[in-house]
């Protein structure tokens, strides 16, 4: 990237400690095994828990994955400004408590066959969400340039312990109080935040100073937010982590209309999650060495190649494909996107600027899985997939201009 962006972003001299970027790394990948389970549990089984409990018409069986999209875009804000206002840690460890608030909400709620509180206890897990989002942005706070990309990526390799965890959770906890299914699936979910709560306790990351400081005071957000590549990395993100969700809240519903089973789905959602974070452990390696641009257009690529395969059949096997190619689209394009954001902001403004990010996100894929449901009843599976085709055209679109543009900038 452009020595610009670097020093835009460069924390204090006296916050760069990679020993202890690393040592939060660690502590945070394994906070996001449990946090991303988490996650992966609602999104395996959620839709499926609506359908049950809904009538005739399943429209809005997706309804509580995308209450809990939308909780993390409601939570993002709030998140900046808490850690912002009370640091890392202490927002970490209050949303961790928070999470297991959410999960005996969302168990009672399946007891007591209440849709709506159901809807309740998967948003209040979509706020816990938002923090857990920013677990890749604390790991870089005290890195270096050289070492944020490798920080981010280290952090969402810890995802490919969820997608383990969060499957197997559904898959053996499912029947745990039958004939109430998938109640104690959400018990499990609230212990997983227990444990989560007691890991975050350790992560130790300095509060930047406040006030008038040697990185720079605090620019205005429509200044930052109207940056050419602010546009471009929120665009390429909003797009990478939306068609995402579009496609996988539709996929259980969608292979169980099929004749597979539910565990054929929750072994899809299983290799998707493991697809979507298990080539963290070298995307930061692939950043470094290929740059954030070259690796955002391969994860649209990727995204553009699972609808080929989506449309190409239904049997077990092309959803397998089409998820794992799904997940690697997504991790490409998302992590890329997220090192693109880390070059617009100084550290005074990083938590307004993650924050908006993370909203404007996840408001996005509020709307991608509300919608989901919806699409997939009236227009079909195959509608879903070929919506992925004009966004991925756009953002690549995007990326080349901005390509461009910042050569004839440097030049010029």
């Amino acid at each position: 990237m452009t020595a610009q962006g670097a020093n835009v972003s460069a924390p204090p001299a006296s916050l760069v400690n990679d020993g202890l970027a690393r040592r939060n790394a660690v502590l945070l990948a394994c906070a996001q095994a449990l946090g991303g389970a988490s996650a992966s549990i609602v999104i395996a089984s959620a839709s499926l828990v609506g359908s049950s409990l809904l009538g005739a018409d399943k429209s809005l069986a997706t309804l509580p994955v995308s209450c809990f999209v939308l909780g993390t875009a409601f939570g993002a804000l709030p998140a900046g400004a808490i850690m912002h206002r009370f640091g890392r840690r202490a927002g970490f460890v209050g949303s961790a408590a928070l999470g297991i608030l959410a999960g005996l909400l969302s168990a009672h709620a399946i007891f007591e066959a209440n849709f709506l509180l159901f809807c309740l206890g998967t948003m209040g897990s979509g706020v816990v969400s938002a923090f857990v989002h920013q677990y890749r942005f604390a790991a870089a706070d005290t890195a270096s340039e050289a070492f944020k990309p490798k920080a981010i990526s280290f952090v969402l390799a810890g995802g490919v312990a969820a997608g383990i965890v969060g499957p197997q959770t559904v898959i053996n906890t499912a029947d745990l109080f039958e004939p109430v299914m998938f109640a104690g699936t959400y018990v499990a979910q609230a212990a997983l935040s227990l444990v989560g709560l007691c890991i975050v306790a350790f992560v130790s990351i300095p509060r930047p100073p406040r006030g008038p400081v040697a990185d720079g005071s605090r620019r205005p957000l429509a200044v930052i937010m109207a940056q050419p590549r602010f546009i471009v990395a929120a665009a390429c993100a909003i797009t990478s982590y939306a068609l995402m969700s579009l496609v996988m809240t539709a996929t259980p519903l969608a292979m169980i209309a099929c004749g597979l089973t539910q565990t054929d789905a929750a072994h899809a959602i299983q290799w998707h999650v493991l697809a979507m974070f298990g080539p963290s452990f070298f995307t930061g390696h692939l950043i470094a060495r290929f740059g954030k641009e070259r690796i955002v257009i391969l994860g649209l690529s990727l995204l553009a190649a699972c609808a080929v395969v989506a449309l190409s059949g239904i049997e077990v096997g092309h959803f397998w494909i089409a998820l794992i190619l799904l997940g690697l689209g997504w991790n490409f394009g998302f992590i890329g996107a997220t090192a693109m954001l880390t070059d617009v902001y100084r550290p005074s403004e990083r938590n307004t600027v993650q924050s908006v990010n993370d909203f404007l996100v996840f408001g996005f894929v509020a709307a991608a899985s509300f919608s989901s449901g919806a699409l997939l009843q009236h227009q079909g599976w195959a509608t879903i997939n070929t919506l992925v085709f004009p966004f991925t055209l756009a953002c690549l679109g995007l990326i080349v201009w901005l390509v461009r543009f910042e050569r004839g900038r440097a030049i010029g």
